[in-house]
């Protein structure tokens, strides 16, 4: 069955198709989005009805990645997949945030998107035709939608910048951005770069900005191929105008008042704001605000939102009498607990966080087991926001997708920053805990994170700190930028744009817009704000602590690094690990093995360094080649009649001859006292060039008595043609001789 097609290209040339009508067509809306071989299912389904006394918009959207798109069993028990990983999460708020903006303000049916990877190709991210795929799925279904809208990953390689580049491409690039947008407008950036200016990221965006056009007229010209462009008719929202009205004229100028008295403290404005509503409930009868009380809440929020917007563009001052540029007051503090590796606060006016940082060794790794990307992660950053930090009781129902969101925005600004190689043995851990939060929560982690870094004596290349922008504007055209914006102005502004970077560039962004409508003079404006901003914060943390501690703390593992031949591993490890438990139980270290082409890279961790000198000994004998003429400090493993085996390295013994235990001639290994397990100096006198069998003496490194004699050796007569010698023994028998022809069979003599 055929479907209906739209197709596009890529700017390098790639073709991207868009089909509709083959696959879940009981949804509202279906797609299948494909680029070479990667391909996504996206649905939409809303409900005809919202729910009663519902004013927001209740969107869901899901990205799952399905195993069998690239061949692959899922992990874990179960073998299927299961709850979304960070990476899942972090595309699903990508779309997220690309979508809500544009449904219409009094839509509130509940909406559910869901995309998933049913096909994948390892060299061709999922994430840049997401959001693509979810609005085409909305462009095909009447559900109201001032879209379409979609987004590609821009990169900047060998300073050209590329649309959507391939994972090997991807490499090379000092500039790596999600960037979705309407036909008109930006509306949606994530990324990270390697310090780049702000007009590199400006440029960047109008880049991303002319592929994203193309693909939403794409979209408009599937929904008119399918007969999708009238959308339904919808009315979710009851009002009473006359009341509506009563609460604008009584409650507005003491809104404008109230926030125009500049308080900075967040509770004591809120309870301003809670007067007034008392004073107009106080107008009406009780009936009336039980009866009304869902309208009556929108309506004090509008007037409220009003009131401070138009205050901020009218007065160029803020809720609590800064100006628009102007950041909180700032202190902060390192070593703060004793016993973390390292530790900070950072404060930023009613926005705290304490943050620890701890470096742990190879095992202590993340493992990466998604459909496309695999392997390890060896630096974390987890982002915790408790109830209590905004003065509220709910239940801790474990990481929260906001959570995940932040912690990944404040990992990428500190990641460029990190030393690379073996300027950097550790996994290192780096945990915010939010303890207070009015406004730009994600930010102090990155300036938390910078300090405990230092603190923790992790040479870091810069110190990174970050500043959240906002905005203000009306239909007229007038705006203000907001620097280092607080929690009423995310809730009531026009945008919540993050900047991290170090004094030199910036090193990761998020963006998100509330409106429709952002010039490229507005952007850069905010970008501009936001660099001097960043400049203010870091003069004040550099006060605190400006470069790394010059070592770690006593307690904190150290950890040094061997590179042996890669044919050594398995004697490293030893059969079903033996060999390297026992050498962790003995020296009481952390040993962790990885191959690496041609070599195994070893890390051996421990807080004494004796206790590394071991190690590193010991898997150097291992390693070790004997070498004749080299003294060993053996171990006697077992006596025979004729000797002692010794062994010289691990699992390398060597024949201690009878012979060569002293000088004087010993009959029996009694005589010579020695037992299995004795410790005895050794040298290696000789190797077997054929077997490889070595031969050790003890006694030549003894003294040699005065007058001693080599006794004579029997010369062995010799052999004739055709002679064969039989050496079996029979009593005090010689060996017998015989003629011996190779060409005749021989009879066994009786």
């Amino acid at each position: 069955m055929l479907g209906i097609q739209k197709t596009f290209l890529l700017p390098d040339g790639r073709e991207v198709m868009i089909e509709t009508g083959k696959l879940a067509k009981q949804a509202d809306g279906s797609v299948v989005v494909k680029c070479g071989n990667t391909m996504l299912l996206a649905t939409v389904v809303s409900k005809k009805e919202a729910g009663e006394n519902v004013d927001f918009m209740p969107l869901t959207v899901d990205y799952q990645e399905k195993y069998a798109a690239v061949g692959r069993f899922p992990g874990g028990f179960f073998k299927r997949e299961a709850r979304p990983s960070e990476y899942e999460i972090l595309i699903s708020r990508l779309i997220d945030r690309a979508l809500r903006p544009l449904f219409p303000s009094d839509y509130h049916a509940e909406t559910q998107v869901l995309v998933y990877l049913i096909s994948g190709d390892r060299n061709v991210l999922p994430d840049a035709f997401a959001a693509l795929a979810a609005s085409a799925a909305l462009a095909v279904s009447d559900i109201p939608f001032n879209g379409p809208i979609s987004e590609c990953r821009v990169a900047r390689i060998n300073g050209e910048f590329v649309i959507n580049p391939t994972v090997e491409q991807l490499k090379d690039a000092d500039l790596d951005l999600i960037v979705a947008a309407s036909e008109k407008d930006i509306n949606m950036v994530e990324g990270e770069m390697k310090e780049i200016s702000e007009d590199v990221m400006i440029e960047a965006l109008k880049v991303a900005h002319e592929a994203i056009k193309v693909q939403c007229q794409a979209q408009r010209e599937l929904a008119e191929m399918v007969g999708k462009t009238q959308k339904r008719e919808y009315s979710h929202e009851v009002h009473d105008l006359d009341l509506k009205k009563k609460v604008w004229d009584f409650c507005y100028q003491k809104y404008y008042d109230a926030s125009n008295e500049r308080i900075a403290n967040k509770a004591i404005r809120g309870e301003k704001i809670k007067e007034v509503q008392e004073q107009f409930l106080a107008t009406i009868s009780e009936e009336e605000a039980a009866e009304k009380k869902f309208m009556l809440g929108m309506y004090f929020h509008d007037c409220h939102k009003e009131a401070v917007r138009n205050m901020v563009l009218d007065t160029k001052f803020r809720l609590d009498g800064r100006k628009t540029d102007e950041i909180r007051p700032i202190w902060s503090e390192v070593d703060y607990l004793p016993s973390a590796h390292g530790s900070a606060i950072f404060t930023r006016g009613e926005t705290q966080s304490l943050t620890t940082v701890t470096l742990g060794t190879k095992l202590d790794e993340k493992l990466i087991d998604g459909a496309i990307i695999e392997g390890k992660e060896k630096f974390l950053l987890h982002y915790n926001f408790p109830p209590f930090s905004t003065g509220e009781a709910k239940p801790n129902r474990g990481t929260g997708r906001r959570e995940v969101g932040h912690g990944n925005l404040a990992l990428r600004a500190l990641k460029p920053m990190l030393p690379l190689g073996e300027d950097n043995p550790y996994t290192i851990r780096i945990v915010s805990d939010v303890l207070e939060s009015n406004g730009s929560s994600s930010m102090a982690t990155v300036c938390a994170g910078t300090l405990a870094l230092m603190d923790a004596g992790v040479k870091i290349k810069k110190p990174v700190t970050g500043i959240a922008m906002g905005l203000i504007s009306d239909a007229s055209g007038k705006f203000a930028v907001l620097s280092d914006i607080l929690g009423d102005e995310d809730h009531l502004g026009d945008m919540d744009f993050k900047v991290c970077g170090t004094r030199d560039g910036i090193t990761a962004c998020q963006m998100d817009i509330k409106v429709d409508g952002l010039s490229y003079e507005v952007l850069a404006q905010a970008l501009m704000q936001a660099h001097a901003g960043r400049q203010h914060i870091m003069d004040e943390i550099t006060k605190t602590i400006a470069e790394p501690r010059e070592d770690y703390r006593p307690f904190v593992p150290r950890i040094v690094q061997m590179t042996i031949p890669k044919e050594f591993i398995g004697a490293v490890i030893g059969t079903g690990g033996k060999v390297i438990q026992e050498m962790q139980r003995e020296t009481g270290t952390e040993i962790a093995i990885e191959e690496q082409g041609e070599f195994g890279i070893i890390d051996i961790a421990a807080a004494n360094k004796d206790a590394i000198d071991v190690a590193i000994a010991r898997i150097k004998a291992i390693i070790e080649v004997p070498e004749v003429g080299t003294v060993y400090q053996g171990k006697v493993k077992t006596l025979q009649p004729f000797g002692a085996f010794v062994e010289i390295l691990p699992g390398k013994d060597g024949l201690l001859h009878i012979s060569e235990i002293d000088w004087k001639r010993i009959e029996t290994m009694e005589e010579t006292g020695i037992k299995e397990g004795d410790t005895i100096e050794v040298k290696l006198i000789d190797i077997d060039k054929r077997t490889g069998k070595l031969k050790l003496s003890h006694k030549v490194l003894l003294p040699k008595p005065e007058g001693y004699v080599e006794p004579e050796r029997k010369e062995r007569p010799p052999r004739r043609d055709g002679e064969r010698r039989d050496f079996r023994r029979d009593g005090d028998r010689r060996p017998e001789r015989r003629d011996f022809n190779p060409s005749r069979p021989q009879r066994r003599e009786e």
